[in-house]
């Protein structure tokens, strides 16, 4: 059902409509908007998360016009959990012992989260710049993400969060703030920018100094037995029960995770983007030890959800192996870089990826929980990490 919502802006007179279900959006309109196609906004990807996810997990999806031109879209995911369950829960940062202890002890935490909570990066919100400022563009968001707040009755979400921004967008992301939300810092985002003297594999290693080019080879030594195969939907649907198996064991090492995602929805993704949703199969003697996925970008390649079976881990090397299988698909595919994504910041460093800042905004629904909302996020901070560098020369 088509929920529209008119909102007369401060900056500049916009109407914005609000849909619950991806059949729904008005594609020409929505396509005008993501013109460049951006994967994690595409209405094939928003599907296939739609058709698999929880239904604990609702989305919202906004389009914003000028008169009767669509000018903006936006993403917003509708997410609660119980803060008890915080050590089996992953949350798009690593929220302070202090934060879970006073401000949500005891409590089931409703959040409408303007991003993609399965993916890190600026996968939320986009607008035309030739029509809209960055000013007008954040206060229309903030005014639709608080009428869709207000539109939930009694089952308000606490908190509204803008995830992730890059730092080449903070300038313009930082208007938000004008709005009362608070700012804070989360765990970087790891990224190899890809050299443009690497034109194979073999450039890369031979890059590095001795030391890691030597680590490198123990990888290989070690991952030898392993196959690696492309896996098509049919692929993915035979193996789902193992996939799932895999999935779940790195899922449950991580110390925040809302939401989690099946094969069901790998199949439907490979099925919606094709060649630009990459997923591989890792086997030891035909035996399924692992995954990987990816997304193709117009510049880079994204990791995504990996599975892997850790009692073959340690023997075989499977996890370094995937990241260095990473670094050549970035580089065979040409992009500029590689993005790797928060976590394991030692070991990801050690194939060459550097550390990120990314920003996240929040606010509370509830203007005085607001003002104490402030001193609290200051309270959260990235977790302390420790940084390699595996080249002979500091590459640009």
């Amino acid at each position: 059902m088509l929920e529209k919502i008119k909102n007369r802006c401060k900056t500049k007179s916009l109407r914005y409509a609000y849909f619950n279900h991806t059949n729904d959006i008005p594609v020409k309109d929505w396509n005008r908007v993501n013109r460049n196609n951006l994967i994690f906004l595409s209405l094939d990807y928003l599907k296939a998360l739609e058709n698999t996810i929880s239904e604990a997990i609702k989305s919202k999806y906004i389009l914003f016009y000028d008169k009767e031109v669509p000018v903006a879209l936006a993403i917003a995911q509708l997410i609660k959990f119980n803060p008890a369950e915080l050590e089996i829960q992953e949350f798009p940062c690593k929220i302070n012992d202090t934060i879970k202890n006073t401000l949500l002890k005891n409590l089931e935490v409703k959040a409408l989260v303007c991003g993609n909570i399965f993916s890190c990066g600026e996968h939320g919100f986009i607008y035309d710049a030739k029509r809209l400022d960055a000013k007008q563009a954040f206060e229309n968001l903030s005014n639709a993400l608080l009428q869709i707040r207000k539109s939930e009755n009694s089952n308000k979400p606490s908190f509204i969060l803008l995830k992730e921004f890059w730092p080449e967008s903070f300038e313009t992301s930082d208007y938000i703030k004008e709005y009362d939300f608070k700012e804070f810092k989360i765990d970087v985002n790891m990224v190899l920018p890809i050299h443009a003297s690497w034109d194979t594999f073999e450039d890369y290693l031979a890059s590095m100094r001795t030391k890691f080019r030597t680590r490198a080879k123990k990888v290989f030594q070690k991952s030898e037995k392993i196959i690696v195969q492309d896996f098509t939907p049919e692929d993915i649907k035979t193996y789902q029960e193992e996939i799932n198996k895999l999935y779940l064991s790195v899922i449950e090492k991580a110390d925040f995770k809302i939401g989690k995602l099946n094969a069901s929805t790998f199949r439907h993704l490979k099925q919606k983007l094709g060649e630009l949703f990459i997923f591989k199969g890792y086997f030891i003697d035909k035996r399924l030890v692992g995954f990987t996925s990816s997304f193709m970008l117009s510049d880079a390649i994204e990791a995504n959800h990996i599975g892997i079976d850790y009692s073959f881990n340690k023997k075989h090397a499977i996890y370094q192996k995937m990241l260095y299988d990473y670094v050549d698909l970035a580089i065979t595919k040409k992009v500029k870089a590689l993005r790797l994504g928060r976590t394991a910041e030692i070991i990801k460093s050690s194939v060459g990826a550097k550390p990120v800042e990314m920003k996240l905004y929040v606010r509370h629904g509830n203007s005085i929980s607001n003002t104490l909302l402030k001193p609290l996020v200051e309270l959260i901070s990235p977790s302390e990490y420790e940084v390699r560098n595996p080249f002979k020369l500091q590459l640009d």
